[in-house]
């Protein structure tokens, strides 16, 4: 790669043992990572290769050879740690959901603006090779007008109270951690919707186990989504249009094949993702390369704005199923 920016992980956790391992697997810098003890970042250092470890995030972010960092704290820390990122006049990927509500993600994005650097939201499915080819084929006109989406992502996660997914301290359930990604998959498709209607159940640590959500849009357009923790389903999704539809096959969020019908169901295209090394998540630490390559601070794939916009969805959905986080 040319130009290659020098990579910090932030945080040691399962996410962040996966986004190194790609990086590392497909010849990106991967510098230093900073952990809250040494123990720790040595570990994770050693795994990887990595030369510098650091047992504080102040420590990381003041690393004169680190140029980017990935942030993978729980949600309700990404606010305050993509921040002391941005304070260390560094780039920023951080974790999906961006924040843990829409105020934090408007915070953020002005400071990486006020700083002129890169802020992106780690929404890895949008930065995949089948993804790319959905958005030329909507585009392309294929489709005719584009009216519905049906999505799923559902999971069958651990039961244990003391897991992050199930801790409202940690702003666990099903919304933020699964939910997220059709809801952005729709705003990427309609954008902001007009009306949210949805409906929750709850596990008996307080967090949603189940949120299902219908979304309708100035244009007509309706999103229908479902999203679980304690059940695991087809994870597919079909984009429905006047001329066709696309079924995008499980894990439709994941790198995966799709297929494209006409309005006589006869099949138009069939696509299978490249085959690359690892699991996909470096595509989106490729686009915030060439970002910072070319100058800019946002990415059109997902702008900070519609980061902002997302996390106001989802404070929406909240307020209507009754989910609060002590961090609001």
């Amino acid at each position: 790669m040319t130009d290659a920016l020098r990579w910090g992980i932030l945080a040691t956790g399962g996410i962040a043992h996966q986004f190194a391992g790609d990086l590392v697997k497909n010849g990106f810098t991967v510098q230093a990572v900073g952990s809250r003890s040494q123990e720790s970042a040595d570990a994770f250092a050693a795994e990887f290769g990595i030369p510098n470890a650091h047992p504080s995030y102040e420590a990381l972010v003041a690393d004169p050879e680190v140029d980017i960092i990935y942030v993978s704290t729980p949600h309700p820390f990404h606010a305050e740690n993509a921040s002391l990122v941005l304070e260390a006049g560094k780039h920023v990927v951080v974790e999906k959901p961006i924040t843990l509500n829409a105020g934090e993600a408007r915070a953020l994005v002005a400071l990486a603006e006020s700083k002129n650097l890169l802020l992106l939201e780690a929404m890895w499915t949008r930065f995949l090779p089948h993804m790319g080819r959905v958005r030329e084929i909507i585009a392309a006109g294929t489709l005719g007008d584009v009216h519905s989406l049906i999505a799923d992502h559902t999971q069958d996660l651990p039961d244990d109270p003391e897991h992050r997914i199930n801790s409202l301290a940690l702003g666990g359930g099903a919304l933020l951690d699964l939910g997220i990604y059709p809801i952005s998959f729709a705003s990427a498709l309609f954008g902001p919707p007009e009306t949210v209607l949805a409906s929750a159940t709850f596990k008996d640590t307080g967090v949603d186990a189940q949120i299902a959500t219908i979304f309708r849009y100035p244009g007509g357009q309706i999103a229908s989504l479902l999203s679980a923790s304690d059940t695991k389903g087809e994870n597919t999704a079909t984009i429905l249009g006047t001329e066709g539809r696309i079924h995008i096959d499980a894990v439709w969020y994941s790198p995966t094949s799709f297929t494209v019908f006409n309005g006589a169901n006869e099949v138009l295209e069939s696509y299978e993702t490249p085959e690359f090394v690892g699991r996909g998540m470096h595509f989106q630490a490729a686009e915030a390369e060439r970002l910072v390559a070319a100058g800019l601070i946002t990415s059109d794939l997902l702008t900070g704005a519609e980061s902002v916009q997302i996390m106001e969805t989802l404070d929406t959905i909240r307020r209507q199923i009754g989910l609060v986080y002590a961090g609001d």
